[in-house]
């Protein structure tokens, strides 16, 4: 209880009595009091829930129920009866001299931190999105490092899902892997986003049950690796998860657990439209916000995606009328399992310094899939690692969504994005490990920008260097570029206002925090969100070429362009929607703030 000196005066309590009710405000604190069964209480006004006037509610039996949606709390303590609504704040009273005194400044009982910690896993394990809002909101401004809630997320979301990792979670590592690029209140946004995504996967769903690692630690690494892929590749997930459990106990390397995951990841080509080997690279990744001892369940989470996926090298599109597996399984030395072909090349290539020809963009691009094949593996023949090449395929995949035609079906828009996240974490990867199966991953990007290329027939135009006036403030030009967001159809006027932005001079910063703002303010979807990560990085990734001198200024402008102007048009043509969930953030960030949201 806090001392008297503390406590201010608010209403006659014969005028309370009288009234059965007051609305006041104590130093800036809108109250609600209630005179009930000879007690007083004192509770904030703004209903936790949506901010309406508790003191228009009704109280019964010691319950106060809030008219607009019938949220009910305990009066005297604030719990409430319904978890949705969350609890709502409690004051201290005192009666002295026929007043009704309040404390509007109680102390609390947990620190900042650990309330919104907790209300953070309530929300979670409820599924309540207005909860986690609030927490999320609540952790950042308290001072909490983003990681802490990104851990305690992917927590959740590894043991709470029996389907293993899925597009919550993705979601989730995707907007910590941008969150520096973001506006401080959108970096909340992010982390709320992230948070009811995977409370969203999770909900109704049963929980995951752990398979143990071997006893033995002994088992080498090239034997566990054959078993851990022979049991996916039988699709026995009891098995793999055992040896995947057993190479994290074993305390095996990052770079040879990327080796065991991204091998059976690729054993088959393009698995589940490129999902599985995204899920796979972005599951590492959240491991570096979130830290390594979260290792053992993360990658756990990975072998349901893994042994269910479908398999492209099943499906018609890469059988006829070309047999694009068969080309693939010449380069490999076998059926798409093996390496030995690759490997050999590799060998050929020994301290070979490779550039990349002029023209293998215009050869991964067009639609000669055996001449795609060829220069893919001239190319590992003359020196080029799994990284470079993999840069090289994400860059014509970058190219494709560019070039998107708006003729087409709207569901096609999704297939080109595919390829571009695909090939995006097949660069990512490759960036983790030198192990021989990621040039399979290359190859096997390649071979989805091949099957796209009706996609961009005729090609959208994609903005030239210089192409447009350089009079305009860049700032104009983020404006208008986000008003497209709010337009149907602004596709191509999207590209082009980010090809304006570049030849303005505008920073590159500025125009990641735009789009990551125009993302984070409608309901994006999965893929959405998946795109804009994927352009982000491979943004930053050609950023980090010109800083090591390894790129001619055109080319590198061409990587550093056609990424964000590809997901441009691709907000853009996903956007507006209903904002639904930025509606929940706006009202959970005025009533963490103390705002009066509704008068009564």
């Amino acid at each position: 209880m806090a001392t008297t000196d503390e406590f201010r005066t608010a209403i006659p309590l014969e005028e309370l009595r009288e009234q059965g009710r007051a609305q006041v405000s104590v130093d800036g604190t809108p109250l609600a009091l209630f005179h009930h069964e000879s007690e007083v209480r004192a509770v904030d006004n703004r209903c936790p829930h949506m901010g309406f006037p508790l003191s228009e509610g009704t109280v019964d039996d010691g319950v106060l129920t809030c008219h607009w949606h019938h949220a009910r709390f305990e009066l005297a303590c604030g719990d409430t009866f319904d978890p949705w609504a969350d609890d709502v704040q409690t004051y201290p009273v005192e009666i002295r001299d026929g007043d009704v005194y309040v404390n509007p400044n109680p102390e609390q009982d947990l620190p900042p931190d650990e309330h919104w910690a907790g209300r953070l896993e309530a929300g979670l394990e409820e599924n309540l999105g207005l909860v986690l809002a609030k927490a999320t909101i609540g952790l950042l401004d308290a001072g909490v490092d983003h990681r802490e809630p990104t851990a305690t997320v992917l927590d959740f979301g590894t043991r709470y899902r029996e389907d293993g990792w899925g597009p919550g979670l993705t979601i989730l590592g995707c907007l910590a892997n941008v969150i520096d690029d973001l506006a401080a209140e959108d970096r909340k946004r992010a982390l709320y986003v992230g948070a009811r995504r995977v409370a969203n996967d999770c909900a109704g769903e049963p929980p995951n049950f752990d398979q143990p690692s071997f006893a033995t630690r002994e088992v080498e690494f090239d034997r566990l690796k054959r078993w851990f892929r022979d049991c996916v590749e039988v699709r026995d997930a009891d098995g793999a998860e055992r040896c995947l459990r057993t190479a994290v106990a074993a305390d095996r390397s990052e770079r040879e657990l990327a080796e065991l995951v991204f091998a059976a990841a690729t054993d088959h080509p393009y698995l589940s439209t490129g999902h599985v080997l995204d899920f796979a690279n972005t599951a590492f990744e959240s491991l570096e916000h979130a830290g390594q001892e979260h290792t053992d369940d993360v990658l756990a989470s990975l072998v349901e995606p893994l042994v269910t996926a479908d398999r492209s090298d099943e499906r018609s599109s890469w059988r006829q009328p070309v047999d694009l597996v068969a080309l693939l399984e010449a380069v490999y030395g076998g059926d798409v399992t093996e390496t030995s072909g690759l490997e050999a090349l590799v060998a050929e290539a020994a301290n070979a310094d490779w550039e990349p020809p002029a023209d293998l963009r215009e050869t991964l691009l067009a639609d000669d899939p055996e001449a795609i094949v060829d220069a893919l593996a001239d190319a590992v023949r003359g020196g080029a690692t799994s990284e470079e090449l993999a840069s090289e395929v994400a860059g014509a995949a970058a190219m494709r969504v560019a070039q998107f035609g708006t003729a087409n079906e709207f569901s096609d828009w999704n297939t080109v994005h595919h390829t571009f996240t695909y090939a995006n974490a097949v660069h990512g990867a490759t960036r983790r490990t030198d192990a021989a199966e990621l040039y399979r991953g290359v190859f096997d990007a390649a071979m989805s920008v091949y099957l796209d290329r009706f996609l961009s027939t005729p090609p959208a135009p994609v903005p030239e260097p210089g192409a447009n006036e350089t009079g305009r403030d860049p700032e104009d030009v983020l404006e208008d570029l986000l008003e497209t967001f709010n337009v149907e159809g602004e596709v191509n006027e999207a590209g082009r206002l980010v090809g304006e932005f570049f030849d303005c001079g505008g920073d590159p910063g500025e125009l990641k925090r735009t789009l990551g703002h125009g993302l984070l303010r409608e309901d994006a979807g999965f893929h959405t969100i998946q795109n804009f990560e994927a352009a982000v990085r491979q943004f930053d990734l050609a950023d980090e070429r010109a800083a090591e001198g390894t790129d001619e200024a055109s080319h590198l402008e061409s990587r550093r362009r056609i990424p964000m102007v590809a997901t441009a048009r691709y907000m853009a043509a996903h956007f507006p929607t209903r904002r639904e969930a930025e509606q929940t953030f706006t009202i959970a960030a005025r009533l963490n703030r103390g705002e009066a949201i509704h008068e009564g």
